[in-house]
């Protein structure tokens, strides 16, 4: 059975005692969830929220880390820096990194590889722009950004991947893919594991949908054969709307 996630993504919101009232909430409900359930969190708050998830079910992940080791590098996190705060995964090529900052799949390859490297898991975003999809290109490109930045990697070290389908088309707009678009490409992305590493792989690879996921829609779309969990954007910022989602599992 592969592994079903709710992983949410604060993004740049939270000050840090906010970011800690909001970590200390999620520790007095989410108590036995039926699935993994991740806070991905901005790195002023990692080391803080480590310590008051500790012994509950909740991980820990980073929205980013740098792609190079150390150095002089102002202003930049390294994976390290991430692991050595007690966080467990770390969100890679997220859209909005791609496209306010630049992160090229080269970029993205060594991020994997450092992240990788440090003992993360990578929670790796995929996905296409709203042109894309309306030029019937969105195949091609997530199978591009597969190709990259992780399809580099051995099948031993692909088992630290969690691929999360993002459509960027859905992301803080309020649309969402239907249960059925977003199966179709999940399915897909399965497919091209499966051509790259072969059918069992493909079959414990853990493909999460993220856009516009909420409480309402959660149960369909989770209902889905290929999807495996969500990526989770604004609701994960209220208990009460992440724990909604979560409870979709049940």
């Amino acid at each position: 059975m592969r592994k079903k996630i709710v992983a949410g993504n604060w993004k740049m919101n939270k000050i840090l005692q906010e970011g800690v009232a909001l970590a200390k909430e999620l520790t007095e409900t989410v108590k036995s969830p039926n699935c993994e359930v991740i806070i991905c969190t901005p790195f002023i708050h990692l080391a803080t929220v480590a310590g008051i998830i500790e012994g509950t079910p909740i991980k820990l992940g980073a929205e980013n880390c740098a792609d190079k080791a150390s150095g002089a590098y102002t202003g930049e996190v390294s994976a390290e820096m991430v692991k050595s705060t007690g966080a467990e995964y770390v969100i890679l090529g997220h859209s909005e990194r791609r496209q306010y900052y630049g992160e090229t799949g080269e970029i993205l390859k060594e991020k994997v590889k450092l992240a990788l490297a440090n003992g993360l898991k990578v929670l790796y975003c995929i996905g296409e722009s709203l042109e894309e999809r309306e030029a019937e290109k969105q195949n091609e490109v997530v199978k591009t950004e597969l190709e990259e930045s992780v399809f580099n990697l051995t099948a031993e070290e692909w088992k630290n991947i969690v691929i999360a389908y993002e459509p960027i088309w859905a992301i803080g707009t309020g649309k969402t893919a239907t249960a059925e678009q977003a199966e179709e490409i999940h399915a897909y992305i399965r497919s091209c594991v499966a051509d790259r590493y072969g059918k069992d792989v493909a079959d414990d690879t853990t493909i999460l949908y993220g856009g516009s996921c909420k409480a309402s829609n959660a149960p369909e779309l989770f209902g889905k054969p290929d999807i495996d969990g969500g990526l989770i954007g604004g609701a994960s910022l209220k208990a009460a709307d992440f724990n909604g989602i979560i409870d979709a599992w049940k």
